[in-house]
């Protein structure tokens, strides 16, 4: 039987059965189809070796030490990049503090310390831009160099294009989620994108419509366009259910009101407080809209509805880490 996933946060010490692996380096916020160009090379090489297969990466982002005062709209926060790398494949994720002292440290020390020390890779996998180290100092070559001195193999992957010849990068993933454009951002990673948090209790006004929602708060800096989304929810014990969501502000029923990731979760019933679920976005819908009253709200919450079960029913999964993810 396969060994359980292993997810290493903070400083914890890298257990000895994912020592001596191919490590994918770099941030992965996403997990698009860039990343997953390296993420695939890395696991090729664990299996022709027989070694396991583990991902590097630093939280928080980068951005977020650098430039703490600019708002970073995270597509994969690090419980959903570990759910995504686990389900990739991987045996495990490392996931090491990112902090102004350790920007600080010179590539020599990165490579020393955390490559050989604490991982013993045998292999290493990134992108062909990677840089470490203080000032940035290690690059491609500094890294192929460290190999042949440390005794560990190095592949660069090459920039992936989509299939109009443009980067894929976590910045135009962002952009398209900014714009509303679910399908479009399912292209470039390949997957559905996907949000997981607690639900949490609401005014329940839609069960008092006769549409009753699962409630989640997301983070303040997600950017996602406010409106109304066809939709999968899976629940903590797997299951998974079409619905319609609604992100954004409620103007029928309030002014100024903190948005809110608001799921009508179709032919279900029963008490989802607590639960740590998932929302998987597979298209947009419509804006939000300042109904006169209820009852026009009510109407079009139905046509919502069969909107939404109409494009699910014709849904197919994109990728195999779509049908893990959102199917």
């Amino acid at each position: 039987m396969a060994e359980a996933f292993l997810r290493v946060s903070g400083e914890e010490p890298v257990p000895a059965r994912l020592r001596g692996g191919v490590v994918a380096i770099g941030n992965f916020d996403g997990i698009h189809r860039g990343h997953q160009a390296v993420l695939e090379r890395a696991l090729e090489e664990a299996r022709r070796r027989g070694v396991p297969a583990l991902v590097l990466t630093f939280e928080p982002h980068p951005r977020k030490v650098f430039r703490p005062n600019v708002p970073l709209f995270v597509l994969t926060p690090p419980h959903v990049k570990a759910r995504l790398i686990e389900a990739l494949g991987f045996d495990g994720v490392i996931e090491r503090p990112f902090t102004r002292a350790f920007s600080s440290q010179s590539a020599e020390d990165f490579v020393t310390a955390i490559l050989q020390d604490q991982l013993g890779i045998s292999h290493v996998v990134t992108g062909f831009d990677f840089h470490f180290g203080k000032n940035r100092q290690g690059g491609p070559a500094f890294l192929m160099e460290s190999g042949e001195r440390h005794g560990f193999g190095v592949t660069l992957v090459d920039a992936f294009r989509d299939e109009g010849a443009e980067i894929v990068s976590s910045s135009r993933i962002r952009e398209l989620l900014t714009q509303g454009e679910a399908a479009e951002a399912a292209g470039l990673l390949g997957y559905r994108y996907t949000v997981e948090a607690e639900v949490v209790g609401g005014a329940q006004l839609g069960r008092t419509l006769g549409f009753p929602t699962a409630n989640m708060q997301l983070s303040p800096e997600t950017t996602l366009k406010e409106g109304i989304y066809a939709v999968r929810f899976r629940r903590a014990d797997g299951t998974l259910h079409d619905g319609v969501a609604s992100f954004g502000r409620r103007p029928t029923v309030g002014d100024n009101l903190a948005p809110l990731l608001e799921t009508f979760v179709f032919d279900f019933s029963g008490d989802l407080y607590g639960e740590i679920a998932s929302v998987s976005f597979f298209g947009y819908l419509r804006g939000e809209i300042k109904f006169d009253g209820l009852d026009p709200l009510v109407a079009q919450m139905k046509l919502d509805e069969a909107e939404a079960r109409a494009l699910l029913s014709a849904v197919r999964p994109l990728s195999e880490l779509d049908q893990a993810i959102a199917f």
